[in-house]
C-alpha cells in the first residue's frame, strides 16, 4: 500500500470512529426510548462448560466455521466454511487428514434411550461432503460421507465404506467396509470397486493440499492483499501471443507463484462417474 493508500485508510478509520461516537451520543439523547442493535462477534473457537477445542497447529479451520467445546481436530484436517462442530453434552474427535466440507454439522448425544454414551468419532483421511449431518456417530478411517447425507445416533461407518449423497442413515445402522449405502432410509446398494476405494484416500489428500492454499490466503495481512491485487491488475491484460511476436518474455512475479507443495497434483486418470 502506497502513501496515498495509507492516508485514505487512516481517514476511513477516523470516519468510522466518528460514526460510532455519534451513535453513542444519539443513544444517550434518546434515553430509555432508544433501540440498541447488538452485533454478535463470531468466534471460530469457543469454550463451553469449561471445555475448550483442541486443534492441531497444522489443521485448517475456516474463519466462518464454529468449533465449540470438547472437540479435538488432528494434524492436516480441515474444517471448511460454515461448518459447526458442537461438543457440548459429549465430545467430538476428528482424526488426521480428514476434511469436513462447507456447511456440515457435527454434533453429539449424551446418551441414547438405552443409556449408551454417544460421542462423535471421525477417523483419519475421511471425507465428509458439503452440508452433511453427523450426530452421535462413528465414522472410521478412510470412509466417505456424501453431500447432504444425514447420519443419526449410533451409526457406524466402517473403514472404506461410502454413504451416498442425500442419504438418511437410521439409528444404530452399521455400514460394512467396502459397501455403498444410499437412499431414505439408506440401504445396501453395491460393493465399492478398488478404484473407488483408492479415490477415497486421494480425495482426502487433495483436500489437505487445498486447505494449505486457503490457510495461506486467510493468514495474509491487509497490506499483502493490496499488493497482490495491484500486481494482478498490472499483469492481467498481458497477451502471451503478442509478447512472443515482439520477443518479450514476462515472468510472473514471485509474489503470485504458489509453492509446488500446496498445489494439487494434476492427474490424467479419469474419475469414475459412479461416485456419490
Amino acid at each position: 500500500m502506497g502513501t496515498l493508500g495509507r492516508a485514505i485508510y487512516t481517514v476511513g478509520n477516523w470516519i468510522r470512529g466518528t460514526g460510532q461516537a455519534l451513535d453513542r451520543v444519539g443513544s444517550l439523547l434518546q434515553g430509555s426510548h432508544r433501540l440498541e442493535e447488538h452485533i454478535s462477534r463470531h468466534r471460530t473457537l469457543m469454550d463451553v462448560f469449561e471445555k475448550s477445542p483442541l486443534v492441531d497447529k497444522n489443521a485448517f479451520v475456516a474463519p466462518s466455521a464454529s468449533v465449540i467445546g470438547d472437540v479435538q481436530i488432528g494434524k492436516g484436517s480441515s474444517i471448511w466454511y460454515g461448518c459447526v462442530l458442537r461438543g457440548d453434552v459429549n465430545n467430538i474427535s476428528v482424526g488426521s487428514g480428514t476434511n469436513i466440507q462447507d456447511n456440515s454439522l457435527i454434533h453429539v448425544a449424551k446418551t441414547n434411550l438405552g443409556g449408551k454414551d454417544l460421542p462423535t468419532s471421525i477417523g483419519d483421511n475421511v471425507t465428509v461432503g458439503h452440508s452433511a449431518v453427523i450426530h452421535g456417530c462413528t465414522v472410521e478411517d478412510e470412509s466417505f460421507v456424501g453431500m447432504g447425507a444425514t447420519l443419526l445416533d449410533g451409526v457406524v461407518v466402517e473403514k472404506h465404506a461410502m454413504v451416498a449423497a442425500g442419504s438418511l442413515v437410521r439409528e444404530n445402522t452399521r455400514i460394512p467396509s467396502g459397501e455403498v449405502w444410499g437412499g431414505n432410509p439408506a440401504k445396501f446398494m453395491r460393493k465399492l470397486t478398488d478404484e473407488e476405494i483408492a479415490y477415497i484416500s486421494k480425495s482426502a489428500e487433495n483436500y489437505i493440499n487445498l486447505a494449505n492454499i486457503h490457510a495461506a490466503e486467510n493468514s495474509k495481512s491487509f497490506e499483502e492483499i493490496e499488493v497482490e491485487s495491484a500486481l494482478r491488475k498490472k499483469y492481467a491484460r498481458k497477451d502471451e501471443d503478442y509478447d512472443s511476436m515482439l520477443g518479450i518474455v514476462r515472468e510472473t512475479p514471485a509474489e503470485l507463484v504458489l509453492p509446488d507443495n500446496v498445489l494439487p497434483e494434476k492427474t490424467t486418470t479419469r474419475v469414475p462417474t459412479t461416485h456419490y
